[in-house]
């Protein structure tokens, strides 16, 4: 296994499921995959403004529904130097289209690492990446409001609190996924469940998948 999660679990790795472990094992030479599905998504009310905005950058969005068809396209990549990994996720609503889009890098000298979320990666958030029972887990850290080199921290009040659950079933032979978004003030803000396959991909790597073009510095340590 190769990219940016084996760098941050280390020899946790070994104890993923051999489907996951293969899943998120996009190195820069690894290629295109995609996954297909369906998803169940909730969002809360209070935020509603502010995840219309957000739509602009291909971060969240304010729509919700059942058995949601789903897309999900990775690819590892060097990014200034540094090892990255988009994932690049697209929600079919009926009348709409909605993108979610991450760019997550290993940060070598400071061994972590780190998730910028929407096109131009407009919040950079700190990953602490765990193995339950096979599958990985991931919870947010520390996050930033990131503008060209420049890092605002974002006090907890204004930061989310994010989980992600990914998980292989060997009984239907698809990954099952659950993310969950809140906020301290706000509650809930959005979460998805549902459940795909994943295949690789002959499409070539193109800036469609590069959300970030560049990034000269890194979040402070």
């Amino acid at each position: 296994m190769t990219g940016v999660y084996e760098r941050a679990l280390g020899e946790a790795t070994a104890d993923l499921h051999p489907k996951v472990r293969e899943r998120y094992s996009i190195g820069p030479d690894d290629g295109v995959t995609v996954g297909t599905g369906r998803m169940d998504i909730s969002r809360g009310t209070h935020v509603l403004p502010a995840l219309y905005a957000m739509t602009s950058r291909d971060m969240l969005f304010p729509e919700a529904g059942h058995g949601v068809p789903f897309s999900v396209t990775t690819v590892g990549y060097r990014l200034d130097g540094r090892e990255a990994m988009t994932t690049h996720r697209t929600f079919e609503f009926d009348e709409t289209r909605r993108h979610f889009d991450s760019v997550t890098v290993w940060d070598a000298e400071g061994e972590r690492l780190l998730d910028f979320l929407g096109r131009g990666g407009l919040v950079a958030t700190e990953l602490h990446p765990r193995v339950e029972a096979g599958s990985l887990v991931v919870e947010a850290g520390r996050q930033w409001l990131h503008t060209g080199d420049r890092y605002l921290r974002l006090p907890g009040s204004l930061a989310a609190g994010v989980e992600v659950r990914d998980r292989y079933d060997e009984s239907d032979e698809r990954y099952h996924v659950l993310a969950t978004v809140e906020n301290v003030l706000a509650g809930h803000i959005l979460s998805y469940r549902g459940a795909f396959t994943q295949a690789r991909d002959d499409r070539e790597d193109g800036p469609d998948l590069r959300p970030i073009r560049t990034l000269p510095t890194l979040p402070p340590r």
